[in-house]
């Protein structure tokens, strides 16, 4: 079974020695993703535009990968305060509300301290 990995172009990936996505048969696991925008290097301050954007470097990644965010399965969002949870809510549920993947929320600090959410996603191929 052939593994491929899927890079953002993010300089985090080859500093900290991670790929954005690995492709592993019909599964994609993405790693935690940051509201980045990578081609500027800025971070918009508000935690539901992090939340889009970080959604919209997932999708990209699944979409290299041959998948979609319709095959996530899992996802786990961790949030750096419980008063964001309002905020990201309607963002994540507008994104899965068909797809209604296995989720789990955590409140904790992240590497940054602009960052306040990341996303993690696994997806499996529909039909696999």
């Amino acid at each position: 079974m052939t593994r491929r990995l899927i890079s953002s172009g993010s300089p985090f990936e080859e500093t900290f020695g991670y790929s954005r996505a690995v492709v592993q048969g019909d599964w994609c696991f993405v790693s935690g993703t940051t509201g980045y925008d990578y081609e500027t290097m800025s971070m918009p301050e508000d935690v539901a535009a992090q939340t889009r954007a970080a959604l919209a470097t997932i999708a990209k990644a699944l979409g290299e990968a041959g998948f979609a965010l319709s095959d996530v399965v899992r996802a786990r969002y961790i949030v750096t305060s419980a008063d964001y949870v309002d905020d990201v809510v309607p963002v994540l549920g507008a994104t899965f509300r068909e797809t209604r993947p296995a989720a789990t929320m955590i409140i904790a600090d992240l590497v940054r301290p602009e960052m306040k959410i990341e996303i993690e996603v696994t997806a499996l191929k529909r039909g696999a």
